[in-house]
Formats: C-alpha cells, sequence, structure tokens
C-alpha cells in the first residue's frame, strides 16, 4: 500500500492517559521510523496529522483539542479510522561504535529528550529504538501541571531515565522542561539531543544546542492538509514540515577564531 493512500485500521485498545489525552492502539502495522507521522480521516470530518508512538502496531496518542480530536476521542473499540502514511522525514540515530557496552552506558555519553505536551509520543517512538539498539536515554517531560504529564511510565518501563518538569511544581521540578534540560547538560555527557514540542521550546532547545555544541534534532508540529508537500500549508519560510520534515537537523555553528 503507498504511503498516500489511506489504510483502514480498527482501534483494539484504548488508554487514558490523562484526561483528555488517551493512546489509541490499532489493528495494524507499518514499516516506520521515529518522528514519522500518519494522516488520520475520519469520513464526514476531517483528516488530521498525527506522530506515530509505535509502529508495530500503529498507535497513535492524542490529546481533545478540537472538532476532530473530540470525534477521535468519541470512538472505541472496534470503530474504525483511515490512516495514510508513514510520511514525513524520521529522527536519526547516531551509530554505536564499535567496542561500546550494551544498554545501560555508551562509554559515559548518552541521548538527551525533550518532550512539551504530546510530542512525548514520538519521542516514546525514539526511546524505544535506542533503547533496543543499546543507548542509554535520558527524557525530560515538560507540563503545564501534574495532570497533564503523560508517557512518563512508559519510558521508565524502557529503561530510560525520566525527568518531569511542571510550571506550577506540583510534579517533579517547577520550572520549563529546557531548564531541567539545562541542568541535565551541566553535568552528563551526551551524545545528541532531540525534541519535540511548541515551537518556543524548541527554539529554547535549539539555543542549548548551540550554547552546548551538542547536535540536535527537532520535531515540529503544523497545521497541514496533504501530508507530502503539495498544499503548502505547512510552510516555515519555504521549509515544509510535512515533506522536509516534521523532523529538522540543527548544524552547530563554528565558533569564530
Amino acid at each position: 500500500m503507498k504511503p498516500s493512500l489511506p489504510q483502514v485500521a480498527r482501534i483494539v485498545q484504548i488508554v487514558d492517559e490523562s484526561p483528555r489525552v488517551r493512546t489509541l492502539v490499532f489493528d495494524l502495522s507499518m514499516a516506520a521510523d521515529p518522528g514519522q507521522f500518519v494522516m488520520a480521516w475520519l469520513p464526514g470530518v476531517d483528516e488530521k496529522p498525527f506522530s506515530l508512538m509505535r509502529a508495530q502496531p500503529v498507535t497513535l496518542t492524542i490529546a481533545r483539542v478540537g472538532p476532530f480530536s473530540s470525534a477521535v476521542h468519541r470512538l472505541g473499540v472496534g470503530d474504525r479510522l483511515w490512516l495514510r502514511g508513514p510520511l514525513g522525514q524520521p529522527f536519526i540515530l547516531p551509530p554505536i561504535e564499535a567496542g561500546q557496552p550494551p544498554a545501560g552506558g555508551t562509554n559515559g555519553e548518552a541521548l538527551l529528550l525533550v518532550a512539551g505536551g504530546c510530542g512525548v509520543a514520538p519521542l516514546h517512538f525514539l526511546a524505544e529504538r535506542a533503547r533496543a539498539q543499546g543507548w542509554e536515554v535520558w527524557v525530560v517531560i515538560g507540563a503545564q501541571t501534574a495532570a497533564d504529564v503523560i508517557l512518563a511510565n512508559r519510558f521508565a518501563a524502557l529503561g530510560a531515565q525520566v525527568r518531569i518538569a511542571t510550571e506550577d511544581g506540583s510534579r517533579g521540578e517547577q520550572g520549563l522542561a529546557t531548564d531541567a534540560a539545562e541542568r541535565l547538560l551541566h553535568s552528563t555527557r551526551f551524545r545528541m539531543v532531540y525534541a519535540c514540542g511548541p515551537e518556543p521550546m524548541l527554539e529554547a532547545v535549539e539555543g542549548l544546542a548551540q550554547r552546548y555544541r551538542l547536535p540536535a534534532q527537532l520535531s515540529y508540529e503544523r497545521y497541514m492538509r496533504c501530508g507530502f508537500g503539495v498544499c503548502g500549508s505547512c510552510s516555515r519560510d519555504g521549509w515544509l514540515v510535512c515533506r522536509d520534515g516534521p523532523v529538522r537537523q540543527v548544524e552547530i555553528q563554528r565558533e569564530e577564531r
């Protein structure tokens, strides 16, 4: 099946992650990589993009924020959703060099994942893949309140080191995810940083990456209609989130001598 054609998928499991976020597991698998997304279509309602939380089976974590997501939240086990994908450019894991130990340590290096809101979904997929390859993974999850923190237990179950930051201090550290990430950058050696969430957070992570001379990959969330670079609705100054992204590689600027 071509990624541009929708496939019918039935819901086989529903997990409520928070009062407004739920995870849907489907009877469908895809050959996809972390960071890629699907276009989900409900006939007579709309079609919207969602990052993959898993690909085998396809798993989506969806927040109820508007008419389409509210309609999806009304679906039950056995109901159908049409999925088109996988689409977009994925995250890329750095190779583990010969002689590095298996999962639990990589010569003192690790991967840092910074998530805001439902940006945790593609980063969970990435953490799962990274742990399978032997990387030590640290995850910072940022949210407004304790009730908004999702997937923390899932990351911990993968063996990732989890740090939580809430703006009101009701769970974990008080402050922003980028504040907690910067504290980790002071104390831990990282090979690369990955992030997904609101664009102001991504800008802040990019600033940290430049400051600490650390390669970064940022995943953007934008409104889109087609999903493969035709309509232009997701353009960021000519960079199309659906086709050129959603993952953007951050180039570390060379210091002037």
